[in-house]
């Protein structure tokens, strides 16, 4: 009788032992969820800092556009590699402070756009109106398609 006295309390404190452990893991675990979904402060200020500026930079486009019309290629290129020049630092320093789940998508719209970029400066390399209009179109969506990704905090 004594050891089925004894097993009948050990199963007792068991079962209260692992309501116990389940209920603190769960709780860290849903607690670890919702922070890990959240921006810290210092995230928010950098984003703020950038946002508007990558904003500027899209403002900026239509000035790109009249460029590519007139054909007036070297002012593309300076263009693309002047005013345009610190657009990939900045999303880079943003793409660092999104989410994580975040930060892929990001990273594949902003290399879409550099690629447009890259080849609006190669058409005014060589004077190629049509891929230039072509690209900058691409670019202008891509443009879009990040600032869409970005938090408004």
């Amino acid at each position: 009788m004594t050891k089925n006295l004894v097993m009948s309390r050990f199963r007792s404190v068991l079962a209260v032992v692992l309501v116990v452990f389940a209920s603190f893991f769960f709780s860290f675990a849903s607690f670890a969820a919702t922070k890990a979904a959240t921006y810290t402060p210092a995230q928010v200020q950098l984003i703020k800092k950038y946002e508007p500026r990558i904003a500027e930079y899209r403002g900026r486009m239509d000035e790109l556009q009249a460029l590519i019309k007139k054909r007036e290629w070297v002012n593309v290129g300076s263009f693309i590699h002047g005013p345009l020049g610190q657009l990939r630092q900045d999303i880079g320093y943003l793409n660092r402070n999104l989410l994580p789940k975040d930060q892929p998508q990001a990273r594949e719209a902003a290399k879409d756009l550099f690629v447009d970029l890259e080849a609006i400066d190669k058409a005014a390399e060589v004077g190629n109106y049509t891929l230039a209009v072509q690209k900058y179109n691409q670019a202008l969506n891509d443009f879009d398609a990040y600032l869409k990704l970005v938090p408004q905090v």
